[in-house]
């Protein structure tokens, strides 16, 4: 009895281990990763080609290779949230702290739209948006690629920043639209008509984008869209600014440590 007791946490520790990224020489692990990847962009061209007529036939096909693949992140999800505690040893719910995290929802999309277009009217425009979620998929290959990992990890690093660069967008957006508004309703009220309506130019101006559909007429508000024109190419630049710092010091991090010397 205590053998067989024994056993199970073991059993339970090497399905973690496999349904994990494979960091080392783990061929059940990288096994795993490769279907995972497979299946994923089999799921994707599945969806892609939903959106064209095809025969019946083919029609049949492509659900039994649709079930397959919701079949097999199902399966995934449910060994994950089994082996939640071996990933948040620490937590007093480590189930909940995986269901929250942004992997695992990714993961619930993956397969959830499957189950819930057989609940939903097809004529609905909730339907075509359930379907539509399934491009989330593509974002679970992210786990799997340690560029992708680097360039999220950066942006995480720079989250804070990050945010208080866009938020100055954000401000400089809104406040231009404003101030075109007063610059320009009275002599195109159908354009500017309230001080949301220069809002698409305040977007495509900051963006430098420049559509045209929608210009200042007055020479106050030329004279306003080359000040915001100049103040919009600044801001635009600082989050290139910012994570640019940031892969250089990722860069620096994974440098190791007398490499410059041993050049020396």
């Amino acid at each position: 009895m205590r053998s067989a007791a024994g056993t199970k946490p073991s059993k339970r520790k090497r399905i973690f281990d496999i349904i994990q990224i494979a960091g080392g020489n783990d061929p059940a692990s990288r096994t795993f990763d490769m279907v995972i990847i497979v299946m994923i962009i089999v799921s994707i061209i599945i969806t892609t080609a939903q959106t064209f007529r095809l025969p019946p036939v083919a029609d049949r096909i492509l659900y039994v290779l649709d079930l397959i693949c919701t079949l097999v992140f199902t399966m995934e999800y449910a060994l994950r949230l089994w082996t939640a505690d071996l990933l948040y040893p620490k937590k007093q719910f480590p189930w909940l702290c995986f269901i929250l995290s942004p992997a695992a929802i990714i993961d619930l999309f993956s397969f959830l739209p499957f189950y819930l277009t057989g609940l939903v009217p097809a004529g609905m425009v909730v339907f075509r948006l359930i379907r539509v979620a399934r491009i989330l998929r593509l974002f679970r290959i992210n786990r799997f690629l340690d560029p992708v990992a680097a360039i999220l990890s950066v942006l995480q690093k720079k989250a804070s920043l990050l945010f208080a660069s866009f938020f100055l967008v954000f401000v400089l957006m809104f406040s231009s639209s404003l101030l075109m508004y007063y610059a320009e309703h009275e002599a195109q009220p159908q354009i500017f008509e309230n001080a949301f309506s220069g809002l698409w130019w305040a977007v495509s101006t900051l963006s430098t984008t420049g559509y045209g559909d929608i210009y200042p007429i007055t020479p106050l508000g030329r004279f306003m869209a080359i000040i915001i024109t100049l103040l919009g190419m600044c801001l635009v630049a600082i989050p290139t600014g910012i994570i640019t710092a940031g892969f250089m010091e990722a860069g620096h991090e994974t440098t190791p440590e007398g490499a410059e010397d041993s050049k020396d």
